[in-house]
């Protein structure tokens, strides 16, 4: 039998083997080929093996070149069947537990004792919440948690945003980026049995260490260092946005040890030292959560809590908790878009011009109309993205979309339709947009910032194809001391026959590919055209792509631009099936209704046309049902009080 320590040694030397392995990736290799630093190439491939290392983890099955989403943009085959999620069974436990978390929520909000004098999340709240099971949700019975499926925990989480947006992302950040994923994925016996039963009573609670002042986006830049001293990891270092870092508290620490990134599992002490001091600064986002900086002067850790992943490092560990955030993030931008939709609908009814209420108004139906329709976005991206994590797959692409619609949907209703029907009001001390801003915009940074994630998602979309197509060509070019392919060229042609005949093939049978329709029976014809406008827009992307990869060869990584609109043209694409596919699956008008409006927008989007009298009228009577029959209130989404009335 092996022990522990046994298993630990194992995945020690198996991570030292791979840390030692000089083998140079892809993106490496191409930005070197581009004329790029030897820093730069470094650093790029250092983050480039750590999404190799986070695939490793999975089966050839539920790796990213067989999700969903690669194998209809490369493959022409769309399997309609993993582009919807299947109505997830209930764990009758994990249903009660989070029945009773939200009866503890709504208890707490209705006498007005969520804050504490500070304004943050009060410890009655936190306590009360433990006693329902609300921080060990997704940790396993035998640990003393819930055991949720990702698809149940996510469900939960959008009902929680109705609520408390704010108490929503501290369930997100405990359980899916902080010390708990970590833990349950990566920690030995010893480990799970030592942490995770604190984690899940909300003994403790967590977060991950991660962001320096100078590393953000580029992870490659840590400082912080722990060096090994009898059984002692002794850390210098100092972190910053660290969200549920206070004392004794717990979380996931990102430092370098013998200049690799490696993490620890952080038992923050219960009051500060010389050898650990929290960094309070004024921050407008998540100011009802305590998020604080942190420095490290020769802390002590023991040198039984560092996780050992088994393939790779410390990065892979921080890698492997973002798609379980990024679900998170669009969860909770549906329960908070339903929050700001239900606030609406009273004050557009309240309010005249001109002697008639602004609900009657074309221009506010549009807003009431495209929120429900975001709303209904929401939903499909994070019921599949989260399905699918369930089913086994990496989920790479598929959350990457649902953070980024999720973040951006919740952005362009704040902003564009709640804000601006209720106008001065919105910025009054005690409205829900005034005093939450901040919060409803920053989802857009968490866990990736759009733009830059998207470009992630070009990444991992094209590398298949890259490595298959492109990095022969590129090796030959170096051979023939070319630095770039110019296809007019015949002599060019000739010297790289061999590795562009592959290629060659390749494209002669994506440019003759036809549609790849599918037949849903008895699907709504509306909901039907989209899905086949979408099936014929993703059998042009490769070409799209492809081209713009020979176009730009090894000077694609500078077109950032370019990869970012290619990347949304995908995505947009994407969120057409998959709510289209959402919208039937549930059946009823208003879904359908929202749907439509969503895919007419994102068609237009993709193919430069204006809006047609059409579809004014369509969004004017979905609004009309909307204002009929309310926004789904079965989770009795508040009405807060209409400030100054007349």
């Amino acid at each position: 039998m092996t022990t522990t320590q046994d298993q630990t040694t194992q995945d020690q030397d198996r991570s030292q083997e791979l840390e030692t392995n000089n083998e140079v990736t892809f993106a490496e290799t191409a930005l070197r080929l581009g004329g790029k630093s030897e820093e730069e190439a470094r650093k790029t491939g250092a983050v480039d093996r750590a999404d190799e290392q986070v695939e490793s983890m999975f089966s050839e099955k539920f790796k990213t070149v067989n999700s969903p989403i690669h194998k209809a943009v490369w493959d022409n085959e769309v399997n309609l069947d993993l582009f919807v999620s299947k109505p997830f069974e209930k764990d009758v436990n994990c249903a009660k537990a989070m029945d009773k978390c939200i009866d503890v929520l709504r208890r707490h909000r209705d006498a007005g004792s969520i804050w504490d004098a500070n304004g943050k999340v009060s410890r009655g709240v936190i306590e009360d919440l433990s006693g329902a099971g609300y921080w060990g949700m997704l940790i396993e019975p035998e640990y003393g948690g819930q055991g949720a499926s990702v698809q149940q925990f996510m469900h939960f989480l959008s009902r929680v945003a109705t609520v408390d947006p704010t108490t929503a992302g501290l369930a997100s950040v405990h359980g899916c980026i902080g010390a708990v994923d970590p833990v349950r994925t990566f920690g030995n016996a010893e480990q799970k049995k030592k942490f995770l039963p604190k984690l899940a009573s909300g003994e403790s609670l967590s977060g991950f260490a991660l962001t320096e002042p100078g590393a953000g986006s580029d992870l490659t830049a840590l400082k912080t260092t722990a060096v090994l001293d009898g059984n002692d990891y002794v850390v210098n270092g100092e972190k910053l946005f660290i969200t549920n870092a206070i004392p004794g508290h717990t979380v996931g620490l990102v430092c370098m040890i013998d200049g690799k990134p490696s993490a620890l599992v952080a038992e923050l002490p219960k009051t500060e030292s010389e050898n650990f001091k929290v960094i309070p600064y004024g921050i407008y986002a998540l100011k009802h959560a305590h998020n604080n900086g942190l420095v490290f002067k020769n802390f002590r850790i023991p040198k039984e809590n560092r996780l050992y992943p088994g393939v790779g490092d410390g990065l892979t560990i921080a890698y492997h908790g973002l798609n379980l955030g990024r679900l998170a993030l669009c969860a909770g931008a549906s329960g908070s878009m339903r929050l700001m939709l239900a606030n609406i609908l009273p004050w557009a009814h309240f309010r005249k011009t001109y002697g008639q209420a602004i609900d009657t108004r074309e221009l506010v139906k549009r807003r009431i109309a495209r929120t429900a329709a975001l709303i209904v976005g929401a939903d499909a991206l994070y019921n599949w993205g989260s399905w699918l994590l369930d089913q086994g797959y990496r989920g790479e692409l598929e959350c990457i979309i649902a953070k980024i619609f999720g973040s951006e949907a919740q952005k362009e209703v704040a902003i564009e339709y709640f804000m601006k029907t209720h106008g001065g009001r919105s910025f009054l001390q005690g409205h829900l947009f005034g005093d939450n801003v901040h919060d409803f915009l920053a989802p857009c940074i968490y866990e990736g910032e759009g733009e830059m994630l998207g470009m992630a998602f070009f990444k991992a979309l094209a590398k298949n194809h890259g490595q298959t197509f492109f990095e022969p060509v590129g090796m030959a070019l170096q051979r023939e001391g070319l630095r770039t392919l110019n296809p007019a060229n015949p002599a060019h042609v000739f010297k790289l026959r061999n590795e562009l005949f592959p290629y060659a093939f390749w494209r002669a049978g994506k440019t003759f590919a036809v549609p790849n329709y599918k037949d849903v029976p008895g699907m709504d014809l509306r909901l039907k055209g989209h899905l086949e406008f979408a099936l014929d827009m993703m059998t042009k992307m490769p070409i799209e792509l492809s081209g713009n990869m020979v176009k730009h060869q090894l000077k694609l990584a500078d077109r950032q631009c370019r990869i970012a609109d290619l990347s949304q043209r995908v995505q947009d694409t994407v969120t057409m099936i998959v709510a289209s596919l959402y919208a039937n699956q549930k059946g009823d008008e208003m879904t359908i209704a929202a749907a439509d409006i969503l895919c007419d927008d994102l068609e237009r989007k993709l193919t430069g046309k204006r809006a047609s009298d059409t579809y004014f009228k369509k969004a004017s009577k979905l609004a009309d049902l909307i204002i009929e029959t309310g926004v789904d209130n079965s989770d009795n989404v508040k009405r807060y009080d209409i400030l100054f009335p007349y």
